[in-house]
């Protein structure tokens, strides 16, 4: 069954490249229970929704509603802007205007891939650090890859001053938490090493962590294991073979199925005992 695509838009942000209300497309599939948890649905860096349509079917098949959002100048399909690269804190908002206008019949968990693991640490209450924030966009500590937009990092200081920049610390490190959401998964998270070792021992809700042993885009050690043994009670652990890499769950000509599937269970299992209890 192909989802149900809502063109939202939020009036309260501007679109990157317009005056406009910022769009916020989501894909939400229906599970067929009158009180069906709803996870929303966060894809990573540069991807779609699409991508992750194995995971939202998953899920849904499980007994759960899936919201899965394209996030406004990080996807694919409507072409990538250079803000929408620098910009994470919109992905959480972008999470919460979800939880604004699409229904839920039950409790309210969040999941992602890479970025959007980020994404659904944010609203669980990770924040980034605002000082390692400010030190990436100057240039005092590397950048990590961004293969899908490797020139954002020039682009971005060719448009916009230092008075621009020190606004960005200031909301990248802001608490993104929302309350309504009550659990989240976490697949191959990014932004790891710039996310406060407080903020991640103050998570207060349920989080699961699966990584990729071969993962070279967010390797796992200052990643989904920081996120895993920093947040308490975290429920972390490898997913596919020990050869398993990142983009095994995202590029269909590497696509891994038994990583996936793996994922699946385990977010199924995971939201069914946090969601459902």
């Amino acid at each position: 069954m192909e989802p149900q695509t809502l063109h939202l838009t939020d009036p309260a942000r501007r679109a990157i490249d317009s005056g406009a209300d910022r769009p916020v497309r989501v894909h939400v599939w229906r599970a067929d229970r009158a009180d069906a948890p709803l996870v929303v649905l966060s894809h990573g860096t540069g991807g779609a929704a699409a991508d992750l349509a194995w995971w939202a079917t998953g899920l849904r098949d499980a007994g759960f509603d899936v919201a899965a959002v394209d996030h406004h100048g990080n996807n694919h399909v409507d072409g990538y802007l250079a803000e929408g690269f620098a910009w994470w804190w919109e992905r959480p908002r972008d999470v919460s205007f979800v939880l604004d206008h699409v229904e839920a019949r039950g409790p309210v968990g969040a999941c992602g891939f890479s970025l959007g693991g980020y994404t659904a640490a944010a609203v669980c209450g990770a924040r980034v650090s605002a000082n390692a924030y400010a030190a990436l966009l100057t240039g005092q500590i590397e950048s990590p890859p961004i293969p899908e937009y490797p020139g954002v990092a020039e682009e971005l200081a060719a448009r916009y001053g230092e008075d621009d920049v020190r606004g960005w610390v200031d909301r990248a490190a802001a608490d993104h938490r929302d309350p309504r959401v009550r659990a989240g998964f976490l697949l191959c998270p990014a932004v790891g090493p710039l996310v406060t070792s407080e903020s991640l021992a103050a998570v207060g809700v349920p989080v699961g962590v699966r990584w990729a042993a071969a993962d070279d885009i967010t390797p796992p050690a200052g990643n989904g294991v920081r996120y895993a043994e920093l947040i308490p009670g975290a429920d972390g652990g490898t997913v596919g073979a020990p050869t398993a890499g990142h983009y095994g769950f995202v590029i269909p000509e590497q696509h891994d199925p038994r990583a996936q599937a793996e994922v699946v269970a385990a977010s199924s299992s995971f939201f069914a005992r946090t969601l459902r209890g």
